[in-house]
């Protein structure tokens, strides 16, 4: 199968190689000495962080029960009725790979829900799933019936539920947000009664929950879409990154091509000029697909590559080298299902004094050119290390309040790595206030469960509809029993 993983591509491979070439050249980071860190314990009660390490915040509880079905409906109604009795907010997590405490209740009680029950129905092509399963277990479970999730985030740690909440979506095409594939949900409302959620039951509680950080409702389980798992095989084309949308969505509207997606090069003197866009199609033979694999030795040895990155600009560009020349020539077959079963893991930054911070934004395809000025004039002057950037198609949103994509988006995820200390901090801000501030201009948006670096200002102009959202829940909500970080930060004030 595959000689190389998708994650081993993303990360830059020639891994060994390279690495060693690449501790030649001096890192070109400022020194820290004498610099206050940020992310230390904080004094409190207890504790929760989230994948930031800059989000510690004291929390009066957290559980974390091994519940399913009915007896989750009773956990979750006991610890509203506490939570309402004491006054104190209520919100649940998975993973909580947030990164500015979007899945915290400041102060209250914290709920994370880690157990699995998956049922496949292929008849139907759909399955059922409890809201804390992950999605490395809905892998597992239909790629044993040769079927694959529809649509999932691009790793497999986080909860079905929580992708849902956060309006998350995937490298598959041509679809939107995951929660496009979601056909049914039980959620248990502030009060504590136990609903039903869709597009036609429920409606509008529906379209608040997707994308709606967990402020409605505590997810119970879900129907969503599967399709079958298949055997494909990658293509490559390198080019101009102006003409990257076109190819793009030519790539998307080709029923023959179910997964792509796009890079950019990173490096600070040629930022952006040229693009890869990365396809997979159906091979001839689709018999005897072997079970899902997960990271492959490559997948980590790249790692290495990815990190020495870190202050050096030349190695950016033997990466690029390496991604856009080399990696098409060894690449080859995966299954649907291999593809994505990637864990976060692997990108790791292993360096306690430093912090990967991920951003994304989402930019209408006319506006493409203007994205990339827009990045080109701010981010090589950033103290922070910008290490890498993909680009998905996110098909358009007409369901969700808090749509990131009312209309079909090129989404691009990025990824930098800063200092744990309050100069890193302060300069991250600054520069992601810049970038917010010409993309939202080009009628783009920003996606909400990173840093809240954003102004009001900035978060009211990305998501038109937050008042709303914040009068439905308060309405629905009016002791707001389920708060976050987010609410507490943007949408209260809205």
């Amino acid at each position: 199968m595959g000689k190389l993983t998708r994650r081993g591509l993303l990360l830059g491979g020639g891994a060994v190689a390279g690495y060693l070439a690449g501790r030649g050249w001096a890192p070109g980071l400022a020194p820290r000495d004498g610099i206050a860190a940020l992310g230390g314990e904080l004094a409190g009660p207890t504790l929760l962080n989230d994948a930031s390490l800059l989000s510690a915040t004291p929390i009066h509880s957290h559980i974390r029960p091994a519940a399913r079905g009915e007896a989750l409906v009773e956990v979750f109604r006991a610890e509203l009725a506490a939570a309402r009795a004491a006054g104190r907010p209520v919100n649940v997590g998975a993973a909580r790979h947030s990164m500015g405490g979007q899945a915290i209740p400041r102060d209250g009680q914290a709920i994370t829900v880690d157990d699995a029950w998956i049922d496949p129905d292929p008849v139907t092509q759909t399955y059922r799933v409890n809201g804390g399963a992950r999605w490395s277990q809905v892998i597992a479970a239909l790629d044993a019936i040769g079927f694959s999730p529809a649509v999932m985030q691009s790793n497999h740690d986080f909860g079905v539920a929580a992708t849902f909440s956060v309006n998350a979506h995937g490298w598959p095409v041509p679809y939107g947000p995951m929660g496009a594939t979601v056909r049914s949900l039980r959620m248990v409302l502030p009060d504590g009664s136990l609903v039903t959620a869709s597009r036609t039951e429920n409606a509008e509680l529906f379209r608040l929950a997707m994308g709606g950080y967990g402020l409605i409702g505590l997810i119970v389980d879900m129907e969503l879409d599967m399709v079958p798992n298949r055997r494909l095989a990658p293509a490559f084309a390198v080019m101009p990154a102006g003409d990257f949308p076109s190819a793009f969505l030519q790539a998307v509207n080709d029923p023959g091509i179910p997964m792509a997606y796009g890079r950019l090069n990173v490096a600070r003197g040629s930022l952006f000029e040229e693009a890869m866009l990365v396809t997979y199609s159906p091979t001839a033979d689709q018999s005897d697909l072997p079970a899902a694999t997960g990271s492959g030795l490559m997948a980590h040895l790249a790692s290495y590559i990815y990190r020495a990155q870190v202050g050096r600009e030349a190695l950016k560009d033997l990466r690029w080298w390496v991604e856009s020349g080399l990696y098409p020539r060894l690449a080859g077959e995966s299954t649907r299902n291999s593809l994505m079963n990637e864990p976060v893991v692997t990108l790791d930054d292993r360096n306690p004094s430093r912090v990967d911070i991920l951003h994304e934004y989402f930019v209408p395809p006319a506006a493409f050119d203007g994205f990339l000025q827009a990045c080109r004039a701010v981010i090589p002057d950033a103290f922070v290390e910008f290490l890498n950037v993909t680009l998905r198609y996110v098909g358009a949103d007409p369901d969700s309040v808090l749509a990131h994509s009312p209309t079909p988006r090129i989404a691009a995820v990025m990824s930098f790595t800063q200092e744990m200390t309050r100069r890193a901090e302060a300069d991250h801000r600054r520069m992601t206030q810049a970038l917010i501030e010409r993309i939202v201009a080009l009628g783009g948006t920003y996606y909400l469960p990173y840093r809240p670096h954003a102004t009001q200002a900035q978060f009211l102009a990305a998501y038109p509809r937050a008042g709303e959202f914040a009068a439905a829940k308060r309405a629905l909500d009016p002791a707001l029993t389920l708060r976050n970080n987010l609410w507490d930060t943007y949408l209260e004030r809205s």
